[in-house]
């Protein structure tokens, strides 16, 4: 079994559909990403299905515990907005496009909608299960606030595996490097 680490490995990537500033089918010859591994198996999941990823990642974690070797999951997603403040997201789609995957496609509201249609839930308790949800962020978001920022030393510890760390790493800008 291929391990990294003395670990099993799994791969996985986000397929939003589009790179920067232009679609997947423009820039890759190839957009079946999960066939990329060549003798590496993968997947391809619906990203935008809250219970295919469950499924999928399930599936995932059993084949890492039975040892079956390196898996490649490719998450199939619809990215909503642009890459960056340099790349708004229209410029290369249509905001129709963009609007039509929100309102068709949106995981969050399609989980709503099954839990509904299945009576897992009815809409009232969704929208009490929703105005927890945000009143724990907002509590988050206040108490991350709140407290002090990590020492700058502690950003670079533990990205590596001991041993395998690079002599040097470039911070934010050229200027700044950390030794190791």
């Amino acid at each position: 079994m291929a391990k990294l680490w003395n670990l099993p490995v799994i791969f996985a990537c986000e397929n939003n559909k589009y790179g920067m500033g232009t679609s997947a089918a423009r820039s890759s010859a190839s957009t079946e990403y999960f066939k990329r591994g060549d003798y590496i198996p993968g997947i391809k999941v619906n990203g935008m299905d809250v219970l295919a990823v469950r499924q999928a990642t399930q599936f995932a974690r059993q084949w890492a515990i039975e040892e079956n070797g390196p898996l490649l999951l490719e998450f199939a997603t619809y990215r909503y907005g642009g890459h960056s403040m340099s790349d708004p997201g229209t410029t290369y789609r249509t905001r129709e496009e963009i609007q039509h995957m929100r309102s068709t496609k949106d995981p969050i509201t399609g989980l709503k909608h099954r839990l509904v249609e299945h009576n897992v839930a009815d809409e009232a308790t969704l929208k009490t299960i929703d105005k927890e949800a945000r009143a724990r962020v907002d509590e988050a978001l206040q108490q991350a606030k709140a407290s002090p920022p990590p020492e700058d030393s502690s950003l670079w510890q533990s990205i590596y595996v001991k041993g395998s760390e690079p002599v040097m790493l470039r911070g934010r800008d050229s200027e700044e490097v950390h030794q190791y």
